[in-house]
């Protein structure tokens, strides 16, 4: 075992992993953040998107022990107590999830691409969702709700 500290949802953690434990099934398993969803265990289907340090980063390709001192953020940390994040609300407005199985992981890669690109085309947000699998959907609703959260997040800024 080996100790790691880290941050995840804006608060510190400071747990004991295997050195084989891969971020995503610290998460779920010993954290108990379940909105982290685990599908392909490749890397293809996005499902298990975080933030680390800000970055869109597959959390079934990367070890516990690599992320000890960053800070994460999952799903269950986009809201605050008061209210959904933008894109969740979208999300909920553009009625952009059915199974909801893939929707954890298009938001925190919609939050990252966001944050890097706050004007983009419909074509743009097509290209940063070829990354996700969805099979419900057919992301034209997603692709509304990126589109619409976009314009919101401007709109507080």
């Amino acid at each position: 075992m080996t100790g790691i500290r880290l941050e995840v949802n804006g608060l510190a953690i400071e747990e004991p992993v295997s050195p084989r434990l891969l971020l995503s099934d610290f998460l779920r398993h010993q954290l108990k953040l379940t909105g982290t969803h685990v599908g392909c265990e490749h890397g293809v289907c996005g499902s298990c998107t975080v933030l680390v340090d800000g970055a869109a980063v597959r959390s079934c390709l990367l070890l516990a022990v690599q992320a000890d001192g960053a800070s994460i953020q999952t799903v269950e940390g986009l809201a605050s107590r008061q209210q959904l994040h933008p894109l969740q609300e979208e999300f909920r407005r553009a009625h952009a999830l059915q199974c909801g199985f893939c929707t954890p992981g298009i938001l925190m890669a919609s939050v990252d691409f966001l944050s890097r690109y706050p004007q983009p085309t419909r074509t743009e947000i097509s290209e940063m969702l070829s990354g996700q699998l969805c099979r419900c959907t057919g992301y034209v609703p997603i692709i509304d709700a990126i589109e619409r959260a976009a314009l919101r997040l401007r709109a507080v800024e």
